[in-house]
């Protein structure tokens, strides 16, 4: 919309007056640079010069989104409250842009003033606010979620430093601390007014009021304040902008004067040190018990505070909240934010008056829970004595859950007794463990995986009893990806051709994709596919060399795998495979094979062992293949250290081949196979998580499928699973397994790798010798597919055009249809 903005909130019509014009953009950075950072041509710096535009972007979002915001309150609206210990944003300035339809306008403004616009959105830093698949999702979905109109808050933490930057030092991953909020973030605005006492410790007492009602307090307790900072997010091209909203810890008591006097200074801090570490960082070291109790911490932090937030912006319109589900939608992203059904609980019970069975039948019309895993370490379980020490009350509202929830078990099934074990929300052991997953399902309406192998496998493996209990509250949402991120933003030369080929309307309609088929085929439309897909390959090899220092040429096949590092993901397997052609070259160097530049990506947990040294192996064996100069024309391997959303966003216009190989059955849905496909990526997989549909899409014959599906791979784990007989079988996973062995990418370090050779020959928990044959021979027919441009470019069309299902506009509006019921304008 160009010009003033003239809305309607109630009876009164607001004008806003920033113009959306190159000239209206020129005038606010300039001011901004002077009146608000106090810096001219000759001291500013180039983030102060983002900062300037940032701000000048961000006052176009405010005047929507306090006229949004008004909106949803004077319509007293249901809201959707996304509680997510993630929300992988990236940077935001390139994204608002797009979403205000103020590309052209600021592209121009920025050259008129002699700056390169994208000069400046690369001095803005990623918010370290998320990891990996679970995040990235949660940021699409709010994306989505504005896009189409639906009101929406999401809640989750302010940390101050992200999971870790990845450093890559002598081949091994090194964690250095992600200090993202160095620097001013133009992006958030403090909210102290609606700060929120959180409660830890303490005990509890119980006693009856005057009308002999047995009443529960929690008393003694240490409190720490959940300050909220929020940032807007526009959805694109409507006027709307929703609000994400993060906590930060903050202490109750700032400093004791009494330790100072004394001259004990770190002392006279400590308490405010202490408290405040709730949310200086992503994902504590669970491996010790300090971080598990951290841990704990963040996750009841975030979701006291959001539940009390959501109680209070209840009670601006509304007082009985018998009715709270018919304004309040609360979707839990996976386990993390579990205990919001027990303190929504307390709230309801211990200070708000209702009785057991009314305030259990509003939690459970208020929750629903989303499922991303079927790991069993994923599936969080809390010791029952830290839940103890730390949320006592909250461990007697899980008994009281517990034992109500058992008594319908054993109506149902009486003497079952090993049922009552196997569906209690209380494993038992030493210690006594809560499942907060059992959790979830039993106190929440609905249950959902995201993808259709996964929400099968939830039903039939994971959670059958379930299931047979509460058969009407499982159901499948495929995940999706926000195009106007992963396609718009982040592949411009792609989109203008897409556009200029069927409109625009597939910015907002995934499904307008469909239309390109039909040029598939046409030589002149292929032509400039190809020469999009050249143009972004030559971009990414000169950011690998001026990174890495690695020369990759782009007319070569460019391999990639990036995601979270982890033996299920099996990156493993991609690197046994490199090796296995490399000792092809090495044995005649006329081999024919097609020159593949080889591109991995991905953090690893700083406790995971295997996956830390899975980084090295492939860092000794790149170090191996790049110097070798009998084959440096035809192989080459990068690990692309310190990935995240800004490193995605240059990686996946420039792909051509995507890596999705996880064991079968593992993979929940993955989501980085979307954006491959939709950047024009074929895809080498398995039949797991989202690649059965995309095969369904697409059709199988236009993917490189391999391995051993998910029945086939129960059923060879139930006869004992033998890697050997797989070693034994194949002379080239022999050689190469020998060649490890035998120190080849090693020789300084002897023996180094040993740990991962007996995890692969010994128990391959993920099947790695199976599958290795099988991938091999799917590789060759991506060699050979490659070998025709014209056919290639076909599929890469094709791929394109069957991408439409996997935008998270679909996703989005499925939830709200079917589990929000929140009708879509």
């Amino acid at each position: 919309m160009a010009g003033k903005l003239r809305s309607k909130v109630g009876n009164q019509w607001v004008i806003v007056h920033k113009e959306m014009t190159k000239e209206g953009i020129k005038t606010s950075f300039q001011n901004n640079r002077v009146c608000t950072l106090a810096k001219d041509n000759y001291n500013a710096t180039s983030y102060d010069n983002y900062l300037a535009l940032a701000i000048a972007i961000r006052d176009r979002l405010v005047e929507r989104w306090i006229s949004t915001q008004q909106s949803y309150h004077h319509e007293n609206r249901k809201r959707v409250y996304y509680l997510s210990l993630e929300f992988l944003i990236g940077r935001l300035l390139g994204n608002n842009i797009i979403n205000l339809n103020l590309d052209k306008q600021t592209s121009e403004a920025m050259s008129d003033l002699g700056f390169d616009l994208e000069e400046i959105q690369d001095q803005e830093i990623d918010a370290g606010l998320g990891n990996g698949g679970l995040g990235r999702l949660a940021a699409c979905f709010l994306d989505s979620m504005a896009t189409l109109g639906i009101p929406v808050h999401g809640y989750g933490i302010r940390y101050e430093y992200g999971i870790f930057r990845q450093k890559i030092v002598d081949g091994r991953q090194v964690e250095k601390p992600d200090e993202w909020l160095t620097m001013e973030n133009p992006w958030e605005f403090a909210r102290h007014e609606y700060t929120v006492n959180v409660k830890f410790y303490g005990r509890t007492r119980s006693y009856h009021d005057r009308k002999g009602k047995l009443q529960i307090e929690w008393i003694d307790t240490e409190d720490i304040l959940a300050v909220p900072y929020d940032i807007p997010v526009p959805g694109y091209g409507n006027d709307i902008v929703n609000t994400l909203r993060l906590w930060a810890a903050r202490s109750t008591t700032d400093f004791d004067f009494d330790y100072f006097n004394d001259g004990d200074y770190e002392q006279a801090v400590y308490k405010k040190v202490f408290s405040e570490n709730i949310s200086k960082v992503l994902y504590p070291n669970d491996n010790v018990s300090q971080g598990r109790e951290l841990r704990l911490k963040q996750e009841y932090f975030f979701t006291a505070a959001a539940i009390a937030d959501i109680i209070r912006r209840y009670k601006v319109k509304n007082s009985d909240l018998r009715n709270l589900p018919d304004k309040v939608v609360i979707q839990l992203n996976d386990t993390h934010p579990t205990l919001a059904i027990l303190e929504l609980m307390r709230k309801l019970v211990d200070e708000e008056g209702l009785e057991w069975e009314q305030a259990w039948q509003v939690t459970t019309r208020c929750f629903a829970y989303t499922n991303h895993t079927i790991m069993p370490e994923a599936l969080e379980c809390w010791a029952i004595p830290l839940l103890e020490k730390t949320l006592p009350r909250h461990l007697q509202i899980l008994y009281e859950i517990n034992k109500r929830f058992l008594r319908e078990i054993a109506d149902r099934y009486p003497g079952n007794v090993e049922k009552l074990r196997r569906m209690s929300l209380i494993e038992e052991g030493n210690p006594k463990r809560a499942r907060m997953a059992h959790l979830c399902i039993v106190g929440s309406s609905s249950v959902n995986g995201v993808s259709e192998l996964h929400s099968e496998l939830l039903k039939t493996k994971v959670f059958p009893e379930f299931h047979e209990f509460f058969p009407e509250k499982f159901n499948n949402k495929t995940n999706g990806i926000t195009q106007r991120r992963w396609l718009l933003k982040a592949n411009p030369r792609l989109s203008r051709l897409i556009s200029e080929t069927i409109g625009t309307k597939w910015t907002t309609d995934m499904s307008q994709m469909r239309h390109l088929a039909k040029f598939a085929d046409d030589p002149t439309f292929q032509e400039k596919w190809r020469e999009v897909k050249e143009k972004n390959k030559r971009d990414l090899a000169r950011f690998i060399y001026n990174s890495t220092g690695i020369t990759v040429d782009p007319r070569s096949l460019f391999d990639v795998q990036i995601k979270r590092i982890h033996e299920y993901k099996r990156q493993l397997l991609f690197a046994l495979y490199i090796i296995s052609e490399y000792l092809k070259l090495k044995k005649n160097s006329d081999y024919p094979i097609v020159p593949r530049t080889f591109l991995i990506a991905g953090k690893a947990a700083p406790g995971y062992f295997n996956a830390k040294l899975i980084i090295k192996f492939i860092n000794n064996v790149a170090e191996v293949i790049n110097r070798d100069k009998n084959v440096r024309n035809k192989l080459k391997l990068a690990f692309l250290e310190n990935y995240g959303v800004s490193l995605a966003e240059r990686i996946f216009p420039a792909s051509e081949l995507s890596e999705q190989i996880s064991t079968a059955g593992k993979e929940a849905s993955g989501t980085g196979c979307m954006k491959f496909m939709a950047n024009g990526a074929l895809t080498i997989g398995t039949l797991d998580g989202a690649n059965i549909e995309i095969a369904r899409e697409v059709g199988e014959d236009r993917m490189f499928i391999f391995g051993l599906q998910t029945e086939e791979i129960e059923k060879l784990s139930r006869a004992g699973y033998d890697p050997q007989q797989y070693i034994n079988a194949s002379a080239g996973l022999k050689e190469v397994i020998a060649l490890v062995r035998n120190n080849f990418f090693s020789t300084n370090e002897p023996g180094i790798f040993e740990p991962l050779l007996h995890s692969l020959t010994h128990r391959d928990e993920f099947f790695v010798c199976a599958d290795f044959d099988a991938y091999c021979q799917a590789q060759e027919r991506v060699s050979q597919a490659y070998l025709d441009p014209r056919e290639w470019t076909k599929t890469s069309i094709l791929n394109v055009a069957g991408s439409g299902k996997f935008s998270s506009d679909r996703t989005i509006g499925e939830y709200a249809r079917e589990i929000w019921k929140i009708p879509l304008k």
